[in-house]
């Protein structure tokens, strides 16, 4: 999970498999495609960009010096504070037996596997591994059956020595053994699992999944052993890098670059380190790649804009004394873009005794957004595809996509406010005073932010907070008066709900478009400078003798901006349905472990990675929350705390068969009633915006795929890259 630009996002063991819904019969679930109809799947919204070149055109040798977020606390992908920067270490120096391709979709790593297929169904499901009779450890042993019965054993959960922090799909494995030669391994299942194409990637060496002494503390700081393109040298964590060289075990074509040295930059210095020549690939933030791009402007990449406009805009001849400055600094570098393979959702608590633990108030804030507008706003400005998410479960391109969100309909305010009506909510109703230390509406009070002071509002009834007169920091939308440093109510001023002083609600000076979702009420997005009709304001909805005002948490940190633009455009969304959102900005530090974890949140926007295997990954995810054996709520990562039986139950018989065909519409059937239940609203595929030195080959924006280590490199004196391949 992340929320973006936010510190380091959790590895992809770490997050998918550590990493409300109340289904009430009323919402009519769309009808399954059947398999004569075309493929809902699609294809991905942008492909990668990653400046390819044939290995013929690149220069033998060099270092690359690639900016990651942090120097992980762990090299062994299934610990709990592995990282991103843990999974990109392992893709380079250890066995996959499958990788995701293009289109997000698991593909057989022919490195190191010739073959894997299922060949008994009954009385047992048996997978038969056929492994590449080249592929050896660096220590010049050869993979084989030891290793997949080590790192079974550890990871099974039969052991609690072993500190895992997963075991889905190791734990319904029964017994593994050598077939009929050494090249051979035999998987034995003792209950069916469909998505045992997840397992053994990354696999690691006996040597380390061996004994729980290996496993929690071996592989922690150092590789002894390893099997990919590259072998860990050095790991400096007073320097903040760890330094990967050529593994001359490798059987595969060697590597072009002799090292790759992974800095832990932060996202806010990496503009000032490329300028300065100590970089030459990173991932940056909207607001440095417009500055970079000045640099050196690309043709827009047909598989990664084809929505879009480009990223400096259509004009570069105008430029500004500080723009022709960084066209200097930026010599040499290019932005390279995709869509991250994750998304970004509204979560709406719905634990508690809160207003969201109404489904019927839930499902009225999702009615109440335009999706395809939030969208449009992160996405646009940046030539990137603005199509909203229609899955909770995958990404477009993916086997198990389907757009479902007809489960719970698009915007339509009058059909949101009918729900709240009936849930109790109505317009202009009394509020009573809230007594000091009185909790709000919404979630619990947040520990950190403090209490605003209120004053009555005589004409309507509600409560407003205290404006102050504080200039904007970055980041911060002028939609909501400030109540303190950190709480805000959004709306609270005379301005129109899509322009404040003159100009559209937008970050940076960036203008942000929109037009009207079908479907939608009528008016509800009158075309841009259309004068509000009198009287259109909607009063504050009360029940109770309480407000229905809900908090908002968002992150603080300089690279949240989108998050807060965001976090302000669904507040107005929701203010025209008569629900107030009051936004409390938080420090990037405790937004995760003191907010979301923790439940001490109505609303909040974070990102969940695309799975090529949703029946595991992403099933603790939605589980329905039971009680621990001390009281407590156990939620594994479903962080909005609802959930069905019902969504529990498809999980499992989709993890179970193995039909694939039945497995997919099994997920989507089990998507549809996730959106039904309005715990989490899918918004929109995260930007990747990649600076990359103009003649760095076969790196960049990767999209779903997996870098290939090998090819990366510089191109030699006169050599150029071939063009970027489109999707389509």
């Amino acid at each position: 999970m992340s929320h973006d630009g936010v510190g380091t996002r959790p590895g992809r063991g770490a997050v998918m498999r550590a990493a409300a819904f109340l289904t009430t019969g009323v919402l009519a679930l769309p009808v399954l495609a059947g398999c004569s109809d075309p493929d809902p799947a699609g294809k991905p919204l942008a492909g990668q960009d990653v400046a390819p070149a044939a290995r013929a055109r690149i220069a033998d040798g060099g270092t690359l010096r690639w900016a990651v977020d942090s120097v992980p606390e762990t090299l062994n992908t299934f610990q709990s504070d592995a990282d991103a920067t843990t999974s990109r270490i392992a893709q380079a120096t250890l066995p996959s037996m499958y990788r995701l391709d293009e289109s997000g979709r698991p593909e057989r790593n022919e490195a190191y596997l010739e073959s894997a297929e299922v060949v008994e169904t009954e009385p047992k499901q048996v997978v038969l591994y056929k492994l590449n009779q080249q592929a050896v450890w660096s220590d010049g042993r050869e993979i084989g059956a030891a290793d997949f019965a080590a790192q079974w054993r550890a990871l099974s959960g039969k052991d609690s020595a072993y500190w895992t922090a997963r075991n889905a799909g190791y734990d319904r494995i029964q017994k593994i053994e050598r077939g009929d030669n050494d090249l051979e391994v035999r998987v034995t299942f003792a209950r069916s699992y469909a998505d045992w194409r997840s397992l053994f990637s990354p696999l690691y060496p006996k040597e380390v999944m061996g004994t729980p002494d290996s496993f929690n503390d071996g592989a922690r700081t150092r590789l002894k052993v390893s099997a990919g393109p590259f072998t860990v040298r050095k790991i400096d964590r007073k320097g903040d890098e760890i330094r990967l060289t050529r593994n001359p075990r490798w059987w595969g074509e060697p590597a072009k670059l002799n090292e790759i040295v992974l800095r832990a930059v932060p996202r806010d210095e990496r503009a000032t380190e490329l300028a300065a020549g100590r970089l030459d690939l990173a991932d940056v933030d909207p607001a440095a790649a417009r500055r970079i791009a000045i640099a050196a402007p690309r043709p827009e990449n047909p598989s990664a804009s084809p929505s879009g406009t480009p990223l400096m805009g259509p004009d570069l001849k105008k430029l500004t004394p500080a723009q022709r400055k960084d066209k200097e600094r930026f010599h040499g570098f290019e932005i390279r873009k995709s869509l991250e393979p994750s998304y970004t959702q509204l979560a709406l608590n719905g634990g508690g005794d809160g207003p969201l633990a109404d489904e019927r108030v839930r499902r009225a804030v999702a009615r109440a957004l335009d999706r395809e507008k939030l969208a449009e706003t992160v996405l646009r400005p940046l030539g990137l595809p603005a199509e909203p998410v229609g899955s909770h479960l995958a990404l477009s391109g993916q086997a198990a996509y389907a757009d479902n969100s007809g489960a719970i309909g698009g915007q339509d305010t009058a059909e949101a406010q009918a729900l709240l009506a009936d849930a109790g909510w109505v317009p202009g109703g009394p509020v009573k005073e809230k007594k000091k230390g009185e909790k709000a509406a919404g979630g619990e009070a947040d520990k950190t932010g403090g209490s605003a002071k209120k004053e009555k509002d005589k004409d309507s009834g509600e409560k407003t907070e205290k404006a102050k007169k504080d200039g904007e920091k970055d980041g911060e939308s002028k939609s909501g008066k400030k109540a303190d440093d950190d709480t805000y109510i959004v709306g609270e001023d005379d301005k129109g709900a899509d322009e404040q002083d003159g100009r559209p609600l937008a970050q940076d000076g960036k203008q942000y478009g929109g037009k009207q979702l079908s479907g939608g009420a009528p008016g509800a997005y009158a075309p841009q400078g259309t004068a509000a009709p009198a009287g259109a304001a909607t009063r504050q909805l009360a029940k109770d003798g309480k407000a229905l005002t809900l908090r908002f948490v968002v992150p603080d940190g300089e690279g949240s901006g989108t998050l807060r633009t965001v976090a302000d455009r669904i507040g107005l969304m929701l203010k025209r349905v008569g629900i107030r959102t009051e936004v409390t900005k938080v420090s990037d530090e405790s937004y995760f472990k003191d907010h979301i974890a923790s439940g001490q949140y109505d609303l909040a926007l974070y990102s969940w990675p695309g799975s090529a295997f949703p029946a595991t990954d992403a099933r603790p995810i939605y589980a329905k929350p039971v009680p621990a054996a001390d009281g407590s709520l156990n939620v594994e990562q479903n962080y909005t705390r609802v959930g069905t039986d019902q969504v529990d139950q498809l999980f499992e018989q989709a993890v179970s068969t193995l039909d694939e065909s039945e497995s997919r519409s099994l997920i989507r059937k089990a998507d549809s009633r996730i959106w039904a239940a309005a715990g989490s609203i899918p918004l929109y595929q995260r930007p990747q915006l990649t600076a990359a030195r103009t003649d760095l080959a076969n790196a960049g924006a990767f999209g779903f795929t997996a870098p290939v280590f090998e090819d990366m490199g510089f191109l030699k004196k006169g050599a150029k890259g071939q063009p970027a391949p489109s999707s389509s």
